[in-house]
């Protein structure tokens, strides 16, 4: 389980600084927009995880973990409609979303085997 945690969290950790990087280049209008919008929603989903997993009772854990998976649902369509409105590159688009269906895979199965467990 521990691998497991230090993955999420590596991969969760690469995609906020993805985020906060290719927001770097959004336009100045944006900055109180989707840009902080789009900062927070990733920022979110990170401190929601480790939050919940420094929690001993699980339904908190449980409540912390559906909180990250929502800010990062969030995220992935603040990613599209900055790629749409042509704020990135391809590229980063691409990176950020592949990167962002690997956290959401392994935090709905965390989801999963909560559900179970219960």
């Amino acid at each position: 389980m521990k691998n497991f945690h230090e993955e999420l969290k590596r991969k969760v950790d690469a995609y906020v600084h993805g985020v906060y990087a290719a927001s770097k280049g959004f336009p100045k209008e944006e900055i109180y927009g989707i840009t902080s919008q789009l900062r927070r929603a990733a920022l979110s989903v990170v401190l929601n995880y480790i939050e919940g997993y420094a929690r001993f009772r699980k339904n908190v854990h449980k409540n912390f973990i559906e909180i990250a998976y929502g800010s990062l649902q969030e995220s992935k369509y603040l990613l599209q409609f900055s790629f749409e409105e042509k704020y990135m590159s391809e590229g980063e688009y691409k990176n950020l979303s592949e990167l962002a269906e690997d956290i959401g895979k392994m935090l709905w199965g965390i989801l999963r085997n909560m559900n179970r467990e219960t």
